[in-house]
């Protein structure tokens, strides 16, 4: 069948199995001389596809131990995010650390090593793992951990699933008391003040802004700081605390046709970012967690509005040394050539992470999304040539367009990776499309 990524750029036909069950993924991937194993498709690019054999897990959704003492949960790594959340929430527990959509397996979280936006303090989902068991191939699945199989884990924490299948994982879980963030907003009116806004809150647990990136001259990266802390009982409203875990219902919507290519053009985008940027009310409140951390889950089939053809998510991460001049450069890149991105997040990022092909290093990262159009293509082309410049790096489980030269130029360690592979000899076992045109 036709897959793709979120972006819905590139398509590629795939031959798609359906395992039931690890005994059932195990036999499969035995058989099968090449396959990459897939989630619930929410990387952009094509991390999640090969033409060869494809291998879709979100059947593998048991929650299968949870230890209340240690906050350990214990799951196949098809669980979806979504459903721990459900289950997990009303007994006063929530994920460490959430990408912006819920819409993603467990699996998928781990390969992709994916932060959130408390990186800074936090670091990323894999810096909670306490162990995964992966199958290679063999016929049998190894425990990995930062005691057991050492190097296998740091390969396969932001190893794009070329590691083999994750079929369960432990890691540990937040304690929460209420189901609400206190949320602090911010207006910042250039980047200066954007990132100077970031090092000043860094005591708050979850930061991240939304950048105006049409904006130009003196207000260019004119930003919406957003901060966040989980509401403690206390902060809640008399009424509210003899329910505080309870979730309203949020109201869900669907983008039922793919818009036209004028629906996203400058002046609609500019017009939105103008009223966006003056309509955020400054000061602190109480909002439901789902608004904080998963705007865009209210909007279902939301990437239809890119169009037809599509849309690349360009995410990259900047040394903090070189972060200020770099990310201005990339504002000005993208202003110039008038590319609308009504979707621009600027978040700040802690220390480097342990896994071998792992996305965050200190500094800030900034992701924008673009229709996949020629321009915009030769856009991110010039986007990644500022990147590699200032020595930053493009986030893979996002990436639908870098070269193999610039891949290797920006994960030194991707030597260490394939000798891993080696060892084990899973290089040739388990591929995707992302994995050959990068050469990794």
């Amino acid at each position: 069948m036709p897959l793709s990524g979120w972006g819905r750029y590139p398509i590629v036909d795939c031959p798609v199995n359906f395992p039931g069950s690890p005994d059932a993924a195990r036999a499969l991937v035995a058989q099968l001389p090449d396959s990459i194993a897939r989630g619930n498709g929410r990387s952009y690019g094509d991390a999640s596809l090969n033409c060869a054999a494809t291998l879709d897990l979100k059947r593998l959704d048991r929650m299968l131990a949870f230890d209340p003492e240690s906050g350990t949960m214990t799951c196949e790594g098809g669980v979806m995010l979504s459903d721990l959340i459900d289950a997990m929430l009303p007994r006063g527990w929530f994920p460490p650390v959430t990408p912006g959509t819920k819409f993603v397996t467990i699996g998928g979280m781990i390969a992709s090593d994916v932060h959130g936006k408390n990186h800074h303090g936090s670091g990323s989902f894999c810096d909670s793992v306490a162990w995964l068991d992966l199958d290679t191939g063999e016929g049998r699945a190894r425990r990995c951990s930062a005691t057991e199989n050492t190097d296998l884990f740091a390969a396969t924490c932001g190893g794009m699933g070329l590691t083999g299948i994750i079929v369960r994982a432990a890691f540990r879980m937040l304690r929460v008391e209420t189901s609400m963030v206190r949320q602090k907003t911010i207006h910042a009116p250039d980047l200066a003040a954007a990132m100077a806004l970031f090092e000043q809150t860094s005591d708050w647990t979850y930061a991240v802004a939304w950048i105006d990136c049409l904006a130009r001259g003196s207000a260019l990266g004119r930003s919406v700081l957003l901060l966040g802390e989980h509401a403690t009982l206390a902060e809640l409203d008399p009424e509210r605390r003899s329910t505080p875990l309870h979730r309203p219902k949020r109201r869900v919507k669907r983008v039922p046709v793919d818009f036209p290519g004028f629906a996203l053009s400058r002046p609609i985008v500019k017009l939105f970012n103008r009223s966006y940027y003056a309509a955020q009310r400054a000061g602190e409140r109480l909002v439901d967690l789902d608004p904080y951390f998963y705007p865009l889950d209210a909007l279902l089939d939301w990437n239809r509005i890119y169009g037809r053809g599509g849309f690349v998510q360009y995410q990259c991460v900047l040394p903090l040394a070189t972060s200020a001049v770099g990310i201005r450069a990339l504002l000005e890149e993208v202003s110039a050539a008038g590319n609308a991105s009504f979707l621009a997040v600027l978040k700040r990022m802690g220390p480097q992470s342990f896994g071998i092909l792992s996305f965050p290093l200190e500094g800030y990262t900034l992701a924008l999304d673009f229709p996949a159009t020629p321009a915009s293509l030769a856009l991110v082309e010039r986007l990644d040539a500022i990147t590699a410049a200032h020595g930053g790096r493009v986030y893979l489980a996002k990436d639908a367009c870098m070269t193999a030269e610039r891949f290797a130029a920006s994960y030194p360690r991707a030597p260490d990776f394939r000798a891993v592979l080696d060892r084990i000899g899973t290089r040739r076992a388990f591929s995707s499309s992302l994995s050959r045109r990068l050469e990794i």
